[in-house]
């Protein structure tokens, strides 16, 4: 930076174009690294130099404002820096007012939280600005309140318009809270229930975390908003916005001399109020004869290391478990039965198959009567354990109920949950006798209570993939698997067709297509699932043609964890159906399904979507290969 001659008017609009262009021409990082600090040195106690950089800014042609104005709101060390560096440039310049309230906050999202503490903290700083800090709190709410904005942004963009309104509320002082306290509670409630509606854990949280937060700004004496989430790093780096953090400042060093006459004048005090600390309160000599005689220290513990709990015994037959679990009273019976279900249904097929819907029935409708220890798996194993014992009525049973009324959304779930299970265990083979351990290990599926189940699909399908790829290599043989027969392949379609029927008939308090999505979400993986693990069996084909018409009529759906479900239902068909049935039967479903795919790698805003739709393009392009290397 050059030093002005005393006395002599110049103009630096020829500076300021120099700096434009080099900051759009992307080398903003080399001129305004030496730029800044030395602007930010100069600026600090010298006016006429506040006033030089203001106009060296204010005369960028509108054209390169926007790379200048990102340049110093990514340089400087802090907002008051930006406030002496910039001025009320945002106040005077509509170019510059509109990148830093408009594009910075609401159509980019990758900006550090140093950034956003920066430019926020830049609008705080003077009362010309501040009416800007309020105008972009109320459209970062408008933003975050939108259901439309919450289904099709990307969960990153969410996050980042999330930082943005915590570090607005943290700047708000009290008179302003009072001026807009209404109309920040009517944006908490729209966009609070928009979050818990969606189906993607970190957005729910996301939405409790900036209600609680805007809930404690307008009500500083009375109750507050609390919600239960897993408070993570994550949780706590979010909170932490909320709370205004002040500039760092720099205490200049002392000299060695006079550090020690402070240090010396300071140590008396400390011994001072030492003493004072310790002869405070005194124990009198009656209290401390008191508390000798109330001390238990001389009690002797009675030995119970010989004692054993009572066990309550559980029933022994099936039909026994069932009287307790509808009519008993005795806790633990209850409770002993419940524990003891699963193995008992496994050790009895036959008396099992006797009453297996009505067992079903009274699982799905069982309640916790006492706080047992992991009574929903104790549930779900003892409700697979009846369907893979008796297969075909219970799963019509199962499936049938499913689409009926007067059953909560965690009632139909569980059915899901149960019915992906039972066909895991029957698809693959058992173990008779003794047989060798593979060192391969078959892929899990874990469905717990709220669980996000596409993951482990998805790992299911990466696996997939690998075992169709050949590699020729030497080296040490594989281990046998163990082989059987397939029981999956008898009932794969009791399991898969009554699901696909009626997914779109509305019931009074069940509506698929409507208000309940997260329950759609998870059928719609449910039948990938059951399609993958149905491979090799005869009505593969057959379910694999129903599940892409039933993917084609939902392809456009506005939520994002229904579309990575279908996205994973087409991966599962290309991987299960074999090729040849594949174009004989399904040659335009395919020819369809391969021109949306590509627009979901284009234009879909979630990034599961796309890397889903681009692996399924790639398995297409697989079996294309394959078949021009089959001899016709």
């Amino acid at each position: 930076v050059c030093f002005i001659p005393d006395g002599l008017d110049c103009s630096i609009s020829f500076v300021s174009h120099v700096l434009g262009k080099v900051c759009v021409h992307d080398r903003k990082k080399e001129i305004l690294s030496v730029l800044v600090p030395r602007l930010t040195d100069l600026t600090k106690s010298d006016c006429i130099w506040q006033r030089i950089c203001w106009r060296l800014v204010e005369c960028v042609p509108d054209r390169w404002m926007e790379a200048v104005v990102l340049g110093f709101v990514q340089r400087a060390p802090g907002a008051d820096v930006l406030s002496r560096l910039l001025g009320n440039l945002v106040v005077k310049n509509k170019k510059a007012q509109f990148v830093v309230t408009q594009k910075v906050l609401l159509l980019q999202y990758c900006h550090t939280t140093a950034v956003l503490q920066n430019l926020l903290g830049y609008l705080s700083l003077d009362s010309l600005r501040r009416a800007l800090l309020i105008q972009v709190l109320q459209e970062l709410l408008e933003t975050w309140g939108s259901s439309s904005a919450v289904k099709h942004s990307p969960p990153e963009q969410q996050q980042y318009i999330s930082k943005a309104i915590l570090i607005c509320l943290s700047h708000l002082k009290e008179p302003e809270i009072k001026s807009c306290r209404q109309e920040l509670l009517t944006s908490m409630m729209e966009g609070v229930k928009c979050h818990l509606d969606s189906n993607l854990p970190q957005i729910r949280r996301l939405g409790m975390i900036v209600a609680e937060s805007i809930s404690l700004k307008i009500n500083t004496d009375g109750p507050v908003l609390k919600f239960q989430y897993e408070e993570d790093d994550e949780a706590r780096e979010l909170k932490s916005l909320l709370v205004q953090t002040p500039p760092f400042c720099v205490v200049p060093s002392l000299p060695d001399d006079e550090r020690n006459e402070k240090a010396d004048a300071a140590l008396p005090l400390v011994l001072e109020s030492n003493k004072k600390s310790h002869t405070a309160a005194p124990m009198m000599p009656d209290e401390a004869s008191d508390a000798e005689l109330d001390s238990d220290d001389d009690l002797i513990p009675y030995d119970m290391s010989e004692d054993k709990e009572l066990k309550t015994k559980a029933p022994v037959y099936i039909r026994d478990c069932i009287e307790v679990l509808t009519g008993s009273e005795d806790v633990d019976k209850w409770e002993a039965t419940v524990k003891a279900l699963e193995s008992l249904v496994r050790k009895n097929p036959a008396a099992t198959r006797e009453v297996s819907v009505e067992l079903a029935k009274i699982l799905l409708h069982l309640e916790e009567k006492t706080c047992i220890e992991g009574f929903m798996e104790l549930r779900q194993r003892a409700q697979v354990a009846v369907l893979t014992t008796d297969p075909i009525p219970v799963a019509k049973y199962l499936t049938s109920q499913f689409y009926s009324l007067n059953y909560s959304l965690r009632q139909r779930v569980d059915i899901l949950d149960v019915l992906v299970l039972a066909a895991q265990e029957l698809s693959y083979p058992k173990s008779h006798g003794k047989t060798k351990h593979s060192g391969a290990q078959k892929p899990c599926i874990q469905l717990l209570p709220g669980s996000d189940s596409s993951k482990d699909w998805r790992r299911i399908v990466d696996e997939r993939i690998k075992s169709k790829t050949r590699r020729f290599a030497r080296g040490q043989s594989q281990v046998e698997l163990a082989s059987g027969p397939n029981e999956f392949n008898s009932v794969a379609g009791h399991f898969f067709f009554p699901l696909i029927q009626h997914f779109d008939r509305p019931l009074t308090t069940f509506d698929l297509l409507g208000e309940d999505h997260f329950v759609l979400g998870r059928l719609v993986h449910t039948l990938a699932i059951l399609m993958y693990l149905a491979v090799n069996t005869v009505a593969v084909t057959a379910m694999g043609k129903a599940l892409l018409e039933f993917v084609w009529a939902l392809r456009f759906h506005t939520d994002s964890y229904v579309r990575q479900g279908l996205l994973s239902c087409i991966s599962s068909v290309l991987l299960s159906v074999p090729t040849e049935h594949l174009l004989e039967d399904m040659t335009e479903e395919l020819l369809e399904t391969q021109s949306w795919l590509g627009d979901v790698v284009e234009k879909d805003p979630d990034g599961d979507c796309r890397r889903l739709a681009l692996q399924n393009l790639l398995l297409m392009e697989n079996l294309k290969k394959k078949l021009r290397t089959v001899p016709s």
